[in-house]
């Protein structure tokens, strides 16, 4: 179906000005080094437009009381998000295998960028709730982004910079909580989302100066027939079928550790503060820097083999996150493992899919994604419902047990001829 949407043909002698150089199509692209200030900014834009949709976590109480919404009501303004995320997954991000991708990162990132205003200046709760479906439509730039800069590096690269970009927004998810408490505590809850707003024109600036401009011929295939063929890669790709289910799993993990984690710390007898545990945040990050290696272990051919030991180490992790109510210090080196786990498997999934067909990487990827939501809404539910019935050492039993189905998933799975990497 990819071969429907084709690169613009033209002379080596034909230039597009960047600051990358003078290219105007995916292969001239390609053959130029992508520099490490270039794939740091694709990392950072990542980062900020993904934590947009988990600045009001830490704000819910707020939001409440201002615009006087009833607790039994406020928790629907992040499914409401995550739901237009989910959307976006499956209506925007497919778009960047037939329409010019930079413009596309561009105009999507200057929505999102008003759509961060209205909710800055909310008057209404509708007025609210419209902002953040907008905001959650459009994070899934950052999808289009690790596209676009899978399509644009070097093949021998492409597995470290998918692993730097998507560390971007393993970092954005983790520190999107701290950042919203810190700013709400400094100068109230509005000026989360406006300072977002700033530091998102500023990152719009940076890559309408650095991205390259790669272009698209639309030759037959129409946007219909081009959500189409999002099923049809499922339908075709076995180790999309396969990649995309482990994706589902280790985000449910994920969910389930992040999810209620802010109950047993905030209860007797640890009882610590939201500042304190918004912190362990930045403890979390430390395992998603540790994992961005990973991409560099796909481009060696070593995928399959990076699963299986990033997978074992999930399972792993939930020993020393079982005593979170006894230690800490056991809670700290199980979020390292697990978040290290958790992005190695990401960073592979992705290099090895992207590697499947290189023009329809932003189907790939938007098809991917959604199982990605699908985990991480299911592992929320799961957790909290778990907690409130059997506490932490239930939902320790479930973080385990879920990693170590994505385990043997793996195992049952990982000899199949459609997987090309050792």
């Amino acid at each position: 179906m990819d071969e429907m949407i084709e690169r613009k043909a033209v002379p080596n002698n034909t230039r597009a000005k960047t600051s990358q150089g003078t290219v105007t199509s995916a292969e001239s692209v390609a053959r130029l080094p992508l520099t490490r200030y270039v794939t740091l900014l694709f990392a950072i834009a990542c980062g900020i437009s993904v934590a947009n949709i988990y600045f009001a976590q830490p704000l819910l109480d707020q939001l409440s009381f201002e615009f006087g919404i009833d607790y039994s009501i406020i928790g629907i303004l992040i499914t409401t998000t995550q739901v237009f995320y989910a959307l976006g997954l499956l209506l925007l991000v497919p778009l960047g295998d037939l329409l010019n991708q930079r413009q596309l990162i561009l105009s999507q990132m200057t929505v999102s960028m008003i759509a961060l205003v209205i909710v800055g200046t909310a008057s209404s709760g509708s007025m609210l709730f419209a902002g953040l479906a907008l905001v959650g439509l459009l994070a899934v730039v950052t999808q289009t982004i690790v596209a676009f800069a899978a399509t644009i590096a070097a093949p021998a690269e492409q597995g470290r910079v998918v692993g730097t970009v998507t560390s971007g927004i393993v970092i954005g998810i983790l520190l999107a909580r701290t950042v919203a408490g810190v700013l709400k505590d400094l100068a109230g809850w509005r000026s989360v989302y406006l300072a977002s707003a700033a530091l998102m024109l500023l990152v719009i600036y940076a890559l309408y100066k650095a991205l390259p401009n790669v272009k698209h011929e639309d030759k037959s295939i129409s946007y219909p027939q081009l959500l189409k063929s999002v099923l049809m890669l499922f339908v075709q790709e076995r180790l999309l079928r396969i990649r995309a289910v482990l994706a589902m799993l280790i985000f449910t993990v994920f969910s389930i550790l992040w999810t209620p984690l802010v109950l047993p710390l905030s209860a007797p007898p640890l009882s610590l503060s939201h500042t304190a545990i918004g912190a362990f945040g930045l403890v979390g990050v430390v395992g998603a820097l540790a994992a961005a290696k990973a991409g560099k272990l796909a481009d060696r051919g070593y995928g399959q083999r990076t699963t299986g030991i990033a997978l074992f180490l999930l399972v792993l992790s939930w020993l020393p996150i079982s005593y979170t109510e006894r230690t800490l210090f056991a809670l700290v080196i199980g979020i390292i493992l697990l978040d290290l786990a958790v992005q190695a498997v990401h960073v592979t999934n992705q290099s090895m899919i992207f590697a499947l067909r290189p023009k329809a990487r932003s189907r790939l990827v938007g098809a991917y994604m959604i199982f990605y939501s699908i985990g991480s809404a299911a592992g929320s539910i799961a957790s909290t419902h778990v907690y409130a019935k059997y506490g932490w050492n239930g939902v320790s039993v479930l973080g385990a047990s879920v990693s170590a189905f994505a385990l043997v998933f793996w195992i049952m799975t990982k000899g199949t001829k459609d997987d090309l990497s050792r």
